[in-house]
């Protein structure tokens, strides 16, 4: 859906998909025929926006093939959907039966999530509605945190360099640009705002930033106008945000409330816990772990 915000600037707010399984170019354009059209419908919107998981191989297939991609956008046309964001976290099988760490890799390490990110820049472009000039995907935060040595950084940070270069090449040939947030995740290398002004000074802020997830940024006790302060402070720019909400349990040692988290302890996703004592914030890593 588009938003008007006081000062006249549109806001796109989009329904994220990443939580409905597809891996291919056809299982894309089904989901939009399923959930996308159907959460259209039960909102009454008449235009509801997508942030788009796209799954490698279906980057891959809508980068290089300007007939699939058209394919996509006419189901998205048809449904009376749009895309303007695009989810390029999770690289593939992001429902397997065990995801869990897998979710970071490949991470920014590896050049496979370069050309991965740069596969869903290219295709971003080709779905973008025809009055939009600007797109915008997010991205794993460098990696898990261990192991993340100096070496690491260093490739990383140069792989960093060169999506920016490709993303500027792509604006110089489509009129269009897309920006990419790295978002901030507990158990990564950029947990917080202020690990992302350390972990990315420097980096290109026309087309790379942050994108901000307030369920991550509550885990980590992080309160959201702290974090936007911080970044602005830094001049790190905020290129997507993500409006999701993490549980709270008062009293971890309360029997009622423990038997009420383990029903979210399952074996597929990460569930990162912290826990607040006296004024230290203590890394419980995965919800079967801190139970």
């Amino acid at each position: 859906m588009r938003l008007r915000a006081r000062d006249g600037t549109t806001v796109h707010l989009a329904y994220g998909t990443n939580v409905h399984p597809a891996e291919d170019v056809d299982g894309l354009i089904a989901q939009m025929a399923t959930y996308g059209a159907g959460v259209r419908a039960a909102l009454g919107a008449e235009r509801l926006g997508l942030g788009l998981w796209l799954p490698a191989r279906a980057a891959r297939v809508l980068a290089s093939d300007a007939a699939a991609a058209q394919q996509v956008k006419q189901a998205l046309d048809r449904h009376g959907l749009e895309v303007v964001t695009i989810n390029a976290f999770p690289y593939e099988r992001f429902h397997a039966p065990v995801v869990k760490r897998a979710v970071y890799k490949p991470d920014w390490f590896d050049p496979a999530r370069l050309d991965y990110t740069v596969d869903c820049a290219r295709a971003l472009v080709r779905l973008l509605p025809d009055d939009v000039a600007r797109g915008s995907i997010s991205t794993v935060p460098l990696g898990w945190r261990t192991p993340w040595y100096a070496d690491r950084q260093k490739v990383a940070r140069e792989h960093l360099d060169r999506l920016a270069d490709e993303l500027r090449k792509l604006a110089a040939e489509t009129g269009r640009t897309v920006q990419v947030g790295l978002e901030p995740e507990p158990g990564c290398v950029v947990e917080t705002a202020a690990e992302a002004v350390e972990r990315l000074a420097g980096i290109d802020g026309e087309y790379l930033g942050v994108c901000l997830d307030t369920c991550h940024l509550a885990t980590a006790f992080e309160d959201v106008a702290d974090a936007v302060r911080t970044l602005a402070r830094a001049g790190l720019p905020i290129m997507k945000a993500q409006l999701s909400a993490a549980l709270h349990v008062a009293d971890p040692a309360d029997p009622a409330a423990r038997a009420a988290l383990d029903a979210f302890a399952e074996d597929r996703f990460l569930h990162q816990v912290r826990e607040q004592r006296g004024g230290r914030l203590l890394d419980r890593d995965d919800l079967p772990d801190a139970l």
